[in-house]
């Protein structure tokens, strides 16, 4: 049995090991995370306490390791508050670089972090015969950010989104692809196919900020900004510094600790996705 967590970032739900003995394999990720027949979720990160505070691993649905993910660092931080590693202010070590969090409440974390996002670029890309533009933009992972001016609610996430995911442009890794609705100066609407996951989530941050750089990039922002995520929640986008060289950026939003227990053996005897027969 492997003692484990489940906890939610705005609608995008995580499986969390607290110190375990020994990373997980993609193998394992891959069943646990595979809803129906196992727990379920859209990612897992390892957690581990540290000198200076804690340091986490994420990894996609499909077994793969990510650099960042802001949704999967504040459930992060709010599984640490929880397990007593520190009361109201904490710094995480990731991949992608030191987050910095701050518990508001046991159903919401703020985050900072300083990296350089990106410059969003314009692109124009051809998939099943439609055109769409759109902006690449780099925030530890990459993002492809599409602007949607009808409702949100039209937006053709699944089938586009699966095709611009995978489009040669972003090479073998591929993209994030997140239609975004401008509401206005401070709000704004994100739904996102992730890679890794191959499917829409609840919500994501990167993505989140993601659209906010290209609404500040085309001078029509107001910050901070609001995000409503398919999820229902909020997510508040601010960007607190910025220089050439480095960008401090503000993340608050839902995080919460949903349930406790064990992985049974049984929960990593999933099988793989069937690959249907073509024939006709």
């Amino acid at each position: 049995m492997t003692p484990y967590f489940k906890l939610s970032g705005s609608g995008n739900d995580f499986i969390a090991l607290v110190e375990p003995d020994a990373d997980p394999t993609s193998a394992q990720i891959r069943a646990w995370c595979r809803r129906g027949i196992s727990v379920g979720a859209d990612g897992l990160f390892v957690l581990r306490s540290t000198l200076e505070g804690a340091s986490m691993e994420h990894f996609n649905a499909d077994g793969e390791p990510a650099g960042l993910c802001l949704n999967g660092a504040r459930c992060a931080a709010q599984l640490a508050f929880e397990l007593g590693w520190a009361e109201k202010d904490l710094t995480i070590e990731t991949p992608a670089g030191v987050v910095s969090a701050h518990r508001e409440s046991l159903t919401s974390i703020a985050l900072e972090f300083s990296r350089e996002v990106l410059a969003p670029s314009k692109l124009e890309l051809e998939t099943n015969g439609r055109k769409t533009e759109g902006w690449v933009v780099g925030v530890g992972v990459p993002h492809f950010v599409v602007p949607h001016s009808a409702p949100i609610d039209l937006a053709p996430v699944q089938e586009m989104g699966a095709a611009l995911r995978q489009h040669e442009a972003f090479g073998e890794l591929g993209t994030n692809v997140d239609f975004v609705r401008y509401c206005g100066p401070s709000t704004m609407e994100v739904r996102t196919f992730e890679r890794g996951v191959e499917a829409e989530t609840l919500a994501c941050g990167t993505g989140v900020i993601a659209a906010a750089a290209v609404a500040l990039s085309l001078d029509t922002a107001t910050l901070p900004i609001t995000s409503l995520t398919k999820g229902g929640f909020h997510l508040i986008v601010d960007r607190i510094s910025a220089s050439k060289s480095e960008e401090t950026w503000y993340l608050l939003g839902d995080a919460r600790l949903l349930s406790a227990g064990s992985l049974m053996a049984a929960a990593e005897l999933a099988p793989e996705r069937p690959d249907w027969s073509k024939a006709t």
